[in-house]
């Protein structure tokens, strides 16, 4: 090989061999520039007003600081069309209405030390300047001594136009239009939601409560009524009174603390607090620190812990508060809307707020009142005579209303006097055990109290299941459960019901087996306990069940088998006992004894003879696999459990009376003079058994009464029946009026 193919060759071997390494392309830092002031303010404004209610608290704020004593506010579309508050305040000077708009312009700070000492509201000057700029912002003004006032107009923080001189009344007003018009996103995702005006509306409710000596109005624009009015007041709960309503007024008690260590957590607090009467869906909490309106979500969850612990699961309270620190103690600067602050030894301020609140609860805990409706006069009363008759006849120019005249063959007979309806009213009276009748007035108003039943957990299978009820509700049937007249029970499992013309009979059993499934969704998570007296072995009760299941099948074998398959069922409940007692309020303890069960209907206690029966459902028929299957099977086991079926032992009214004798002959000596003996025909007497029949009677007894009491008046309130149950027998029509009025009627 010469020298030249050498060279030659040598550089396709390396072409061959490898690759050249790509150059590598060095990219340049981007450069840092300064942004336009339009942006930055833009930016900026878009922290501030968040959305529309944002900027009406900036501007209440504004017109308290101008010590206003009557602020109206108006709203458009939610705030994004039109916000007009007006104040009768001290005003703006005409001097100051240039500069009125731009960022940073404020008559409330000079030095950044006057933060240590600052009372005012407001302090930084950037509302009015934000509104600006996502919005068209028109200010009119007068002060006193002023002839006339002036309007400016604003846009981007500058003032248009010179201020027009124009009529006006004491004070300021300011209008925003077109709130958001050049943030098209955010506009699009506020139209798109729900309508801010509700929460403008509360905003006004909690300013109204503070500042008792201020005038509130808030109202839509071209509506004729307004949705907050408060007059100035020198009491604060007659403010709470005229905001909240009643309701809310009569079930508040005050509540005060206070500390005075001046080196640690001095501070002084006043307000008011809900107490057991109360009941909501959701927590109220209004918090006002150094007449700043604010929220502090560690004081706020300090406060529902009390209220969990110390009344019964998900108390929802109303709480106002107002707490008063030295102004070096708080720093207001930590929140672009002012929503929040810091406070100095928060944590301690706290947990003496927490204990005075747990003290105050657990002193007003020992009773509970409820308040009685009062019936009015009843329009199925007897008309009144010639004799009762007012003397003053009507003036002749007032006609009085003519009541529509009912058709003969639509009348229904009703007692006034008893508008539940008794069948027993007929009936020979018998002595009963039964509780007085302030028992069960208390019992009826607890019942009443309970028309909102408790939050359903945010589990979204136990949502889909209460909205399958909702879904499958016969409004046919729910008319005739709101509207019905208890007449009295037909046998052991119907009751007669009067609707209308209509009779009906109704099936005790699958009513309060569903309105016991519907009332465990519905209560899910948020269960009264019911205490056992001593802990039941699981074991024990679910080989008692299985036994019972199983007479006619003995001997060891079948025994093993009964203990290997109740071993089984108790380890799973054991296993499950977590879940069962946070969603069901079933308590099972580590060594497998069941200590509590779930309160599903005020004043209301299960068989517990059908407990066994209960354990082995859960043990055998739920699924626990799949999370909306189990909820539902768990809430169908414990519905036919608390259901409102037939005592155990038979009915000693009927036939079932045969059950308590026992036979004995003639000559035989009586034992002791607690049985009752008659001869029957054959010669022969029959002793009851005393005690058993007792046992029996009181049983039977207070099933009726609950059925009548406790049952029905729930049903009105809370049981949507399903769809099924006009078909299924639950139901059956067995006269109507109009047709007997065909048979009967004269001729």
């Amino acid at each position: 090989m010469d020298a030249e193919t050498a060279e030659t060759d040598q550089p396709l071997e390396m072409e061959v061999g490898e690759e050249e390494e790509p150059t590598p392309i060095f990219k340049e830092p981007p450069k840092i520039k300064r942004l336009e002031e339009s942006v930055v303010n833009r930016i900026a404004a878009g922290e501030v007003i968040q959305r529309p209610v944002s900027a009406v608290k900036e501007l209440v704020e504004n017109s308290l600081d101008a010590d206003s004593t009557s602020i109206s506010v108006v709203v458009k579309d939610g705030g994004l069309k039109l916000i007009q508050v007006s104040d009768d305040g001290h005003g703006i000077r005409y001097e100051d209405l240039p500069i009125l708009c731009e960022r940073h312009t404020t008559s409330k700070l000079c030095h950044f030390e006057d933060l240590q000492s600052i009372q005012s509201m407001g302090f930084r000057g950037e509302a009015l300047a934000s509104m600006t700029y996502v919005g068209h912002v028109t200010v009119t003004t007068i002060i006193n001594g002023q002839l006339h006032g002036y309007r400016a107009t604003y846009r981007d923080g500058v003032m248009e136009h010179e201020p027009k001189a124009c009529a006006a009344v004491k004070g300021t007003q300011i209008m925003v239009e077109n709130l958001f018009y050049n943030m098209i996103a955010r506009r699009k995702t506020l139209q798109n939601s729900a309508d801010d005006y509700p929460k403008i509306v509360d905003l006004l409710s909690r300013f109204a409560i503070h500042h008792i000596n201020v005038s509130f109005s808030c109202r839509k624009h071209g509506a004729a009524r307004a949705d907050v009015h408060s007059v100035a007041t020198s009491s604060r709960l007659d403010a709470i009174r005229s905001v909240y309503g009643v309701s809310v007024a009569r079930n508040l008690m005050k509540i005060e603390a206070s500390d005075n260590e001046l080196s640690g957590s001095l501070f002084k607090l006043e307000g008011f607090i809900s107490n057991s009467n109360y009941i909501a869906k959701k927590i109220t909490m209004v918090l006002f620190i150094n007449n700043r309106l604010v929220d502090c979500s560690a004081l706020k969850r300090a406060i529902e812990i009390v209220y969990s612990a110390t009344l019964p699961k998900a108390s929802k309270p109303f709480i106002y508060m107002s707490i008063l620190l030295p102004t070096e103690h708080v720093d207001v600067n930590v929140h672009p809307t002012k929503r929040e602050v810091s406070l100095l030894n928060q944590e301690i301020i706290i947990e003496k707020i927490q204990s005075a609140v747990e003290s105050r609860l657990r002193n007003s805990n020992e009773s509970r009142t409820f308040q009685e409706q009062k019936l009015g006069a009843s329009p199925a009363s007897p008309p009144t005579t010639q004799k009762d008759s007012p003397k003053n006849p009507t003036p002749s120019g007032l006609q009085t209303q003519k009541s529509e005249k009912v058709p003969v063959h639509k009348m229904v007979r009703v007692d006034s006097l008893d508008p539940a309806g008794r069948l027993h009213a007929y009936l020979q009276a018998t002595p009963s055990n039964q509780a007085d009748k302030s028992c069960l007035a208390s019992i009826r108003s607890s019942i009443r109290q309970r028309r909102n039943p408790r939050e359903t957990a945010d589990l979204t299978s136990v949502h889909e299941l209460v909205n399958g009820i909702d879904y499958n509700c016969h409004s046919g049937l729910l008319d005739i459960i709101k509207n019905c007249t208890y007449i009295g029970m037909a046998d052991d499992v119907f009751v007669l019901l009067q609707h209308n013309t209509h009779l009906y009979l109704a099936n005790v059993v699958n009513l309060s087996k569903e309105l016991m499934y519907q009332q465990v969704l519905q209560r899910f998570a948020h269960f009264n306990a019911i205490q056992l007296s001593d802990p039941a072995p699981l074991l024990d009760l679910i080989m008692l069940a299985l036994k019972e299941e199983n007479l006619d099948m003995e001997g060891e074998e079948n025994y093993d088998l009964q203990e290997k398959i109740a071993e089984m069922n108790a380890q799973l409940l054991k296993q499950k006992a977590e879940m069962l007692e946070e969603y069901f309020g079933i308590h099972v303890d580590a060594n497998g004894n069941l200590s509590r069960l779930p309160v599903i209907l005020d004043q209301y206690t299960p068989d517990m003879d059908r407990v066994p029966e209960f354990l082995l459902c859960l043990g055998n028929d739920v699924d626990w696999d799949d999370e909306k299957i189990c909820f539902q099977t768990v809430a169908a086991a414990l519905g036919n459990f608390y259901a409102m079926h037939p005592p155990l032992l038979p009915n000693p009214s009927g036939e079932g009376l045969q059950f308590y004798k026992r036979r004995v002959p003639t000559n035989c000596p009586q034992a002791g003079g607690e049985s009752l003996k008659v001869t029957d025909d054959a010669g022969m007497e029959s002793e009851y058994e005393h005690e058993l029949l007792s046992d029996a009677e009181n049983a039977w007894a207070q099933r009726e009464w609950s059925i009548q009491h406790i049952l029905f008046p729930s049903m009105r309130l809370f049981f949507k029946p399903p769809t099924s149950m006009a078909t299924n027998g639950t139901f059956v029509q067995v006269a109507s009026l109009e047709k007997l009025y065909k048979i009967f009627e004269r001729c």
